[in-house]
């Protein structure tokens, strides 16, 4: 099973999310919402490497997620991590599915991506 394919299973099992594929000229773009707010909290893609500044031909996968600016810088440190593709790159982050970034890392970030866009308790 490719990482892409474990991190999708895994958003399914945790966050009982389906994939939502909205686009026919991209059939490999997976958004998953969150299910309260109806944002979305992940996107997997498959993308062009040279639009990911990637060597070689044809497409990595990737899904971006939300975070804040100061872990955004922090990430792009590490190998397996991209500016964010087609999101705002101050808020959200590209993570390769090609093995670099073990689930365990990408795990907490889904949490954390999960919770950013859920709705906001209003104080009384």
């Amino acid at each position: 099973m490719t990482q892409r394919d474990r991190i999708a299973q895994y958003i399914q099992d945790r966050y009982a999310v389906e994939p939502e594929y909205l686009w026919t000229r991209y059939p490999n773009y997976a958004v998953f919402r969150q299910p309260a707010s109806r944002k979305w909290f992940a996107i997997i893609m498959d993308v062009a490497r040279k639009s990911l500044d990637l060597p070689g031909d044809g497409t990595a996968d990737v899904m971006d997620l939300k975070c804040g600016p100061v872990l955004v810088e922090s990430l792009l440190a590490q190998e397996g991590f991209r500016p964010a593709y087609h999101m705002s790159k101050s808020s959200w982050i590209s993570v390769l599915l090609n093995e670099t970034v073990p689930d365990e890392q990408i795990f907490p970030l889904l949490e954390l991506s999960y919770d950013s866009v859920a709705p906001k308790i209003k104080k009384i």
